[in-house]
């Protein structure tokens, strides 16, 4: 039987497994929830990988023994010390092969480069980026949002829009059709009951209200205009850390933009390129187009020796295949 190479991209929200054979061709795919570790716990992320491959193998037609090489892109894996327990959960699933196991920003950066090397800014329910050079090495920033100063995905954007309703109640800036959509979207009477709701956790918001920001940008209302202009100029500045940590600032370096947030429209990516482009005049951003599990099969293939770009256009190509309508929102 040929050899298969597995990849999982295992995250806040949803898990990915996919399986390909030795030329590339996708064979298997299959989806669980989330498997973070810092929201399911470790037995969320092994029963979260558990389901997810099943799901591929039962497709491919193969089991643990047939996996020649597997890739793991995991949220949550952030640190040193995050190594043994996520192990430990990989070890569950039975496979006998050798396999890598990364932070699942770089999913996206090995499947929107052409050659594995560049940088990728990844903006969904919240944000993160790394980079690697030619040479390996690893750049990154800390994952963790605001409390780190890291801002441009939607618990960000909604954040911010909240001070912008606050700062129109106090009359400290101007007035803000936001106010409403808030307001709406929680079922406050009004801003003070909001703002009281809100302090005293009767009231929650979510990450989906970002959407109304960007609608509400659309539509003319130049505050929240100035909220996704500040997001898409903070998601640029992530990217800036990184190339400036692979000192990428005369490269070509191509700075992949992953997730949700990045189908926002153009007010977003223009302010994160001009950033870009200011302190990297060579870069070339890129829309990832595809699965980020595709990045994690890529590294599966190269954990077994193979020479994964030799393929990577065929992984793409062939992932509506087995994967269907999921390859929709990615």
């Amino acid at each position: 039987m040929s050899p298969y190479y597995l990849g999982l991209d295992v995250g806040s929200s949803k898990t990915h497994a996919l399986i390909a054979d030795a030329a590339g061709r996708c064979r298997g795919f299959g989806a669980a929830g989330a498997g973070n570790y810092q929201t399911v716990g470790y037995d969320g992320l092994a029963r979260a990988m558990a389901d997810a491959f099943a799901a591929a193998a039962r497709m491919a037609g193969v089991g643990a023994a047939d996996i020649a090489g597997a890739g793991f892109g995991v949220a949550g894996h952030d640190w040193p010390a995050d190594r043994p327990p996520h192990l430990e959960a990989i070890a569950t699933l039975g496979l006998g092969c050798p396999f890598e196991l990364v932070n699942d920003a770089i999913n996206g950066l090995l499947a929107g480069t052409t050659a594995g090397w560049g940088v990728n800014v990844t903006a969904g329910s919240s944000n993160n980026c790394r980079g690697r050079d030619r040479a390996g090495r690893e750049g990154r920033i800390v994952g963790n949002g605001a409390p780190f100063g890291e801002y441009g995905g939607a618990a960000e954007i909604v954040a911010r829009g909240l001070q912008a309703v606050n700062h129109a109640w106090i009359r400290r800036g101007p007035p803000t059709v936001l106010t409403g959509i808030y307001l709406a979207a929680t079922g406050a009477r009004d801003a003070m009951d909001l703002m009281e709701g809100l302090s005293f956790d009767r009231y929650h918001l979510r990450g989906e209200l970002a959407i109304e920001v960007f609608r509400a940008a659309v539509a003319g209302d130049d505050v929240a205009a100035g909220i996704v202009h500040w997001a898409g100029e903070e998601l640029g500045w992530l990217a800036v850390a990184v190339i400036r940590q692979l000192e990428l600032q005369d490269e070509a370096v191509e700075v992949v933009q992953s997730g949700s947030i990045f189908d926002g429209g153009p007010r977003l990516s223009e302010a994160m390129a001009a950033v870009v482009l200011r302190h990297a005049p060579r870069a070339r951003l890129v829309r990832l187009r595809t699965l980020p599990v595709v990045g994690a099969t890529l590294l599966g293939l190269s954990a077994a020796g193979q020479d994964a770009y030799a393929v990577r256009d065929t992984l793409i190509a062939t992932l509506p295949e087995v994967a269907g309508s999921k390859i929709i929102n990615c």
